[in-house]
């Protein structure tokens, strides 16, 4: 680990330990209101004794597997029509006025039109993550291939490369970073949809936990449940960081 790196780690712990310290002030002076003020002792209180019953891992794990499969359903279907609009851009100003429209929609309005179409399943609360996936990944499929440099394009012509050869070492390795940040941040949206789902009504999940926590007014509970979800979403974006240098080993290193 070089010292810029353990530097930054350093700095990072540092910094939780700033906002745990800030959080026990806020609930032990009373700061906040009194239905309010939880300290970091109660939620992780909870946060033991849901991991001990159970409670916790079995809503995570069907959290989780909504997510996964929305995810992997979205970015698919997002990769193929994105790289397809990038190839077609004539197909491209056709549709493109539509699918400015649907991705302007909000898409938390439509989880009760999910809800009524799929019931209280994990069929809505995929519905609902993939249509955040799908435009996500689809806009930076096609903005990876337009970003490909004409020059190669000509050059690749008139050494005589034939279309499908122009896709494959060309196109396609232009447009793969594009791709892996899409998916990055895909599946963060993911995660974020299928909560949203869940507070919305669900029979479980880590949302609708949240959201009965909340009506009970069991704060403890729902902070010591949003902090969990943000460590997932830390660890999944550091997967998918992982997962990117590993399979984009060919590009030139980011400056720091």
């Amino acid at each position: 680990m070089s010292t810029q790196t353990l530097t930054v780690r350093v700095a990072q712990v540092l910094v939780f330990l700033v906002w745990l310290v800030l959080w026990q002030l806020a609930a032990s002076r009373q700061w906040l209101d009194p239905v309010l003020a939880k300290t970091p002792g109660q939620s992780w209180e909870y946060l033991v004794s849901a991991a001990q019953s159970g409670e916790l891992w079995t809503n995570m794990r069907y959290t989780m597997f909504a997510v996964v499969i929305a995810w992997v359903v979205a970015s698919a279907v997002g990769v193929v029509v994105g790289l397809a609009l990038g190839l077609l851009p004539g197909v491209e100003r056709v549709l493109s006025p539509y699918l400015d429209a649907a991705n302007a929609m909000p898409r938390i309005a439509l989880a009760p039109l999910f809800i009524v179409a799929f019931g209280i399943n994990t069929s809505a609360k995929v519905a609902l993550a993939s249509t955040l996936v799908f435009f996500i990944v689809m806009s930076g499929a096609r903005a990876g291939v337009r970003s490909t440099d004409a020059e190669w394009l000509r050059l690749s012509t008139v050494l005589g490369a034939n279309k499908y050869q122009i896709f494959l070492k060309v196109l396609f390795p232009v447009a793969t970073p594009a791709i892996f940040a899409a998916l990055r941040l895909g599946l963060i949206y993911s995660l974020l949809g299928v909560v949203g789902s869940e507070l919305i009504s669900a029979r479980n999940g880590l949302g609708q936990l949240v959201a009965t926590y909340s009506a009970t007014f069991q704060m403890e509970a729902v902070y010591a449940i949003l902090l969990l979800l943000a460590v997932i979403a830390v660890v999944l974006n550091q997967l998918m960081g992982l997962a990117e240098r590993r399979l984009l080993r060919w590009q030139p290193p980011v400056d720091q």
